[in-house]
């Protein structure tokens, strides 16, 4: 297919475009095989370019003869207002952009064609190898080992070609637990905590009701706990949910073929459910007319703060097991897509003061949904202005709740963060419409088949460049090596205004304030690195005049330098600062000012 068919109309001219806090844009509206390009006209050099991929549904109010309104309604949740004049150009520019937005043939996707026209520091596309971020892991005489089993992505379509299980399991018994588990994403290691305790994800055990069991499941799960340890086996579904599963063949693990294990069931949303709350949150955040307690009404109904809560909750339920107990533990829902994915990240952003810097947050990503087989494609090809009708029960803002959860933990440990909210919204943004081909396609195998590695540019090439990262960085970071517990009581959660909110009511004051945030600690960083480099060079001359014999030690006060590890002292001008010389195995002299 060529996109000359879809496009009925290349250019357009006297539209009007009208944007949320900008001002009306009048022009000429250019389409191409994956941009809308809408430029003001005369000497004005204003243009906005939206990926057609971006566009969620499309709205026509047609006015007769005259033209109509055609009402684009994006997955980043803008709606943007286009005026075209003329019945026939307003038809053909409708149907070109319903027809162009519908285009879900993988390699025909814009990241396909970008061409970068930047220098590229870094290939994000190895920069987060499972072989270098599992080193730390999987370390020499360790009881895991890196499994190449799925190399082929025969044993399990979702998994990548390396992952991390116990050392004492076979190539061929992975084979057979993944024959017993959903989708054959079998047991794996997502991460391992101070001591001895795992965390681990899989899909759901396929007992059915015949109550079939696996062996080498139960060898697997018991390996990874010490001696009379216990672990965890949390649930995301409720607990008549798993067990109606057991009716379509799948089912939960028995105590009695898992006596070590204690079952928790922690219901979360997913798929549809959630899609169908965000579709809620935004009617109500759309509708500006409304007074305060409808508005407030309207986003309690939604649900989607109470499935904030719960993936809070049961994410610090997994942290707690892991930290305060020493107990591993395996998460799994259905599949091991959704929920799953969710809790095991926001349990490591927890414990794990690695996953709060921008290099490990991005490792976090890749290695619990991008190569952990998070079906991006499917969960957003469509978004909540999709009509119901045309949505598919696979379609879920799964991973954009997964940021809000983030986002929550980082308004309540703000300094915490090496990255800023920003970088939570960009992400939102390129995982649903992006020029990059990071988040393309459904898992490791199929970026494999359409070679994106080779073809494709990598956000984390772009994002980690030292021209653009500083604005994705937090001016208020202070590193935190510790446990953060984050608070999942209703006054602790917000809605996320950055996302949500952001195309009603300006953030540009916000914005503003950080802008100003920025400046005055790159301030104080840069007065405090020019004190320190004048400390050292008064002390550099003040240890040249002693040694010269131009100044002398005040009376009373001896100076010595005697071998390593003994000092002299002598009073500085301050009387509470003093000098403390030693000597070092060299022999060169050196200082260091003592507050008493």
């Amino acid at each position: 297919m060529e996109f000359a068919e879809l496009i009925r109309i290349s250019r357009c001219d006297r539209v009007m475009l009208h944007r949320p806090h900008h001002s009306v844009l009048d022009g000429t509206l250019c389409i191409t095989g994956h941009h809308l390009i809408a430029s003001a006209r005369g000497e004005e050099s204003e243009e906005l370019w939206l990926l057609h991929s971006n566009i969620d549904a499309v709205e026509r109010r047609q006015q007769g003869m005259t033209g109509g309104t055609l009402w684009l309604k994006c997955k980043d949740l803008r709606i943007l207002q286009l005026d075209v004049i003329g019945a026939d150009q307003f038809a053909k520019v409708a149907d070109t952009l319903e027809d162009l937005t519908r285009v879900e043939e993988p390699l025909l996707q814009y990241p396909f064609f970008y061409r970068a026209m930047y220098t590229a520091l870094e290939d994000g596309w190895t920069t987060f190898l499972p072989e270098s971020e599992f080193s730390r892991l999987v370390q020499p005489g360790d009881d895991w080992r890196i499994s190449y089993v799925n190399k082929d992505y025969k044993v399990c379509p979702t998994y990548p070609s390396a992952v991390v299980v116990p050392k004492n399991i076979e190539d061929s018994d992975l084979i057979a637990i993944a024959n017993f588990r959903q989708a054959g994403r079998f047991p794996v290691l997502s991460y391992r905590h101070e001591g001895s305790a795992v965390l681990l994800r899989s899909g759901q055990p396929l007992i059915t009701a015949n109550g079939k069991r696996c062996k080498e499941d139960e060898r697997l799960l018991n390996s990874v706990l010490a001696r009379e340890k216990r672990g965890y086996i949390i649930d995301t579904r409720t607990q008549n949910l798993a067990q109606s599963a057991k009716l379509r063949g799948g089912g939960y693990e028995p105590e009695l073929h898992y006596p070590n294990w204690r079952r928790v069931h922690k219901p979360i949303d997913r798929h549809h459910v959630l899609l169908e709350s965000l579709t809620k949150l935004m009617d109500g955040v759309n509708d500006t007319n409304s007074g305060t307690d409808k508005w407030l009404s309207r986003l309690e109904s939604s649900n989607w703060m109470n499935n904030i809560k719960e993936t809070l909750n049961c994410a610090c339920l997994v942290a707690q097991c892991l930290d305060q107990e020493g107990a591993s533990v395996l998460v799994h829902d259905t599949d091991g897509l959704d929920s799953t994915l969710q809790v095991t990240s926001l349990a490591q952003i927890i414990l794990n003061p690695d996953c709060r810097t921008v290099r490990g947050f991005e490792a976090l990503l890749e290695r619990e949904w991008i190569q952990a087989g998070h079906p991006f494609a499917t969960r957003h090809a469509r978004s909540c202005y999709t009509p119901s009708a045309q949505r598919s029960k696979s379609n879920s803002p799964t991973f954009l709740l997964f940021l809000d959860c983030v986002y929550q933990i980082h308004s309540q440990f703000s300094c915490s963060f090496e990255f800023a909210e920003n970088f939570l919204v960009m992400l939102f943004e390129h995982s649903y419409s992006s020029q990059f081909g990071t988040f393309l396609a459904n898992n490791e195998g199929e970026r494999r088949a359409m070679q994106a590695q080779e073809r494709t540019a990598s956000l984390w090439s772009f994002v980690n460049r030292p021209e653009v990262l500083p604005k994705y960085l937090n001016p208020m970071y202070e590193p935190n090596q510790r446990v953060i517990w984050p608070s999942v009581a209703p006054m602790s959660l917000q809605l996320w205004a950055s996302v949500f909110l952001r195309w009603v009511v300006d953030q540009g004051p916000q914005e503003a304030a950080w802008s100003v945030v920025r400046e005055l600690r790159e301030r104080d960083s840069s007065l405090r690195s020019r004190v320190a480099r004048l400390r050292r060079q008064l002390q550099d001359l003040e240890r040249e005049a002693l040694e010269v014999g131009i100044i002398s030690p005040p009376t009373g006060v001896e100076i010595c330098f005697l071998k390593e590890g003994e000092c002299g002292i002598f009073s500085s001008r301050s009387l509470t600062l003093y000098q403390v010389y030693y000597t070092t195995s060299i022999g060169v002299h050196r200082s260091c000012e003592v507050l008493v």
